[in-house]
Parts: structure tokens; C-alpha cells; sequence
């Protein structure tokens, strides 16, 4: 295997790739291999260890969230790239073709058996923009955010003694009694990792 650094964006996304790089390659993925930039905004020590890794002949990897632009945002990361000189791979989440991020790609790989729990909340989103709350200015009510979305996910199915493992950084994403890490949603970040680590 290529030595190698891999680019995100925070911690619940190095939890995610690490686990799942687990499951493909059977082995750990160093901690000294991450890098998180926090951010969009907060890229200089990700852009000076890709060029350190560059210089030592290693490949650089960046996964980020696609965001509601997928178009716009892989634009923006390739101008990053030349404006800074960079030297790197590309994958966006969910899937590399559409907008999102990480969360969509998590709800597409929940384990079947649980997929009730989703269409409740499916259905709670739906009922909660009919709601007119007096005084509310202007309606409809705010639906929560993706990330609520899973951490209610997690927690309708965890007993309270395992409410810890709610928090990205201590998800066990390899529990097949939650994920399903051979999903074939999960192809494209599969052949992206295979692609450019074998």
C-alpha cells in the first residue's frame, strides 16, 4: 500500500473513513495519516502536510462533504488545489455525483432492519412543517438537521448504558446490527480508496 494522507473536514468523518478503511483493507489506518481541517476555512496545516507527503512521493486524499452544490464545491476544491499547488485526490461525499454529506451517506447504509425508525422520522419531518405555532414568524417550523437525524437514529436503537456511543467520535460504524458496511452505496468511496491506495 501507497503511504498516503487523508484530508476531512472533522472528527465524524475520520471516524467513519477509518472504520470503514478497516473493513476494505483489514487493517488500521494510522492516526498520523488524518488530517481534519475544521472546516473549509481552516486548511493550512492540511495544505502543508499534503505538500510534505507530496515531496516524500505519497498521495494525498481529500474527502469532503459535496454540500448543496456539488458542481460549485468540487470547483472550489479544484481552484484550491492549483491556487495552492497542491497535489491530490478528490472524493466528495455522499457518493461523488450528488449533494450532501456525510449523514446521507450514513442514512443510506443503515441496516435494513431498522429502516422503520427512519420513515418515523420521515414522517415527524413531514407533519412538523404542517405545525402553525402562534406567533411563530414566518412558519414553517425549522426541521432539525441531518446530524439530529442520525444521533436520533442511533439513540432510539442504543440502551442507556451505551448512550456514549451517540457521539461521532465514539460511533461503531463496523456494528452490522446498525450500518451496512457492504452496502453497494458504498461502492464509489470503495473504488476511490482502492483505486488510489492498492
Amino acid at each position: 500500500m501507497k503511504t498516503f494522507l487523508i484530508v476531512v473536514e472533522g472528527i465524524a468523518d475520520e471516524v467513519f473513513i477509518s472504520q470503514y478503511f478497516r473493513h476494505i483493507f483489514g487493517n488500521e489506518v494510522p492516526d498520523s495519516c488524518f488530517v481534519k481541517t475544521d472546516g473549509k476555512d481552516n486548511r493550512q496545516t492540511a495544505m502543508n502536510r499534503m505538500r510534505e507527503m507530496s515531496a516524500n512521493g505519497g498521495i494525498n486524499l481529500v474527502i469532503f462533504d459535496a454540500d448543496k452544490d456539488i458542481d460549485k464545491r468540487r470547483t472550489e476544491l479544484l481552484k484550491w488545489k492549483k491556487d495552492e499547488n497542491l497535489d491530490f485526490e478528490l472524493f466528495l461525499m455522499p457518493n461523488d455525483k450528488d449533494s450532501g454529506a456525510l449523514e446521507e451517506l450514513l442514512e443510506n447504509i443503515i441496516n435494513p432492519n431498522n429502516r422503520p425508525i427512519m420513515e418515523c422520522w420521515e414522517n415527524y419531518e413531514k407533519e412538523l412543517v404542517k405545525l402553525d405555532i402562534p406567533g411563530r414568524t414566518p412558519p414553517p417550523l425549522t426541521t432539525p438537521a441531518k446530524k439530529t437525524k442520525i444521533y436520533g437514529y442511533l439513540e432510539a436503537l442504543l440502551k442507556p448504558s451505551e448512550k456514549e456511543s451517540i457521539k461521532e467520535r465514539k460511533r461503531k460504524y463496523y456494528n452490522t446490527l446498525h450500518w451496512n458496511f457492504d452496502d453497494k452505496y458504498l461502492e464509489p468511496l470503495k473504488e476511490f480508496l482502492s483505486k488510489h491506495l492498492k
